[in-house]
């Protein structure tokens, strides 16, 4: 079991909703930037583009961005762009990114988890390209906050 204090470096965009993290997982291209940036958009803030420190602290998992990509994100066909960041926010949801998903998946106390750092995590499958994804992904985490979105 991880301790505090231990850290991992995963493949994953990191955004903050609040004071919550989210972990955007695929694999290159799948569209982790895109949709960070369409929630960063709607007033998330970055946390981290392309690679995420996770570091654990009691049964938190903490996202932070690593020092040299700090504060840049992916803008596919534009560049690397710099973004206000923020650091060391609670990740409390997954979403893994994919082509189709299930129309009506199981209610989020049933959502399947990832174990990081010894913390679990939900994991929620998510298309990221469509128009309304950013809108999912809040309503996911209001969901998960037993519906108060707070």
């Amino acid at each position: 079991m991880a301790k505090d204090g231990e850290t991992a470096r995963v493949h994953a965009t990191a955004v903050a909703l609040g004071s919550r993290a989210l972990l955007l997982m695929g694999p290159p291209g799948s569209g982790k930037s895109d949709l960070a940036l369409r929630l960063i958009d709607r007033g998330g803030v970055l946390i981290a583009d392309d690679q995420v420190m996770l570091s654990r602290e009691g049964q938190r998992l903490l996202a932070a961005p690593p020092d040299r990509l700090a504060g840049l994100v992916e803008m596919r066909g534009v560049g690397i762009v710099p973004r206000p960041f923020v650091r060391h926010l609670p990740v409390v949801l997954i979403l893994d990114l994919a082509e189709s998903v299930d129309r009506l998946p199981p209610s989020p106390d049933e959502w399947p988890r990832q174990c990081l750092l010894g913390v679990h995590v939900p994991r929620l499958p998510l298309a990221p390209f469509e128009a309304s994804a950013p809108l999912k992904v809040e309503e996911a985490i209001r969901l998960l906050a037993g519906g108060d979105g707070g």
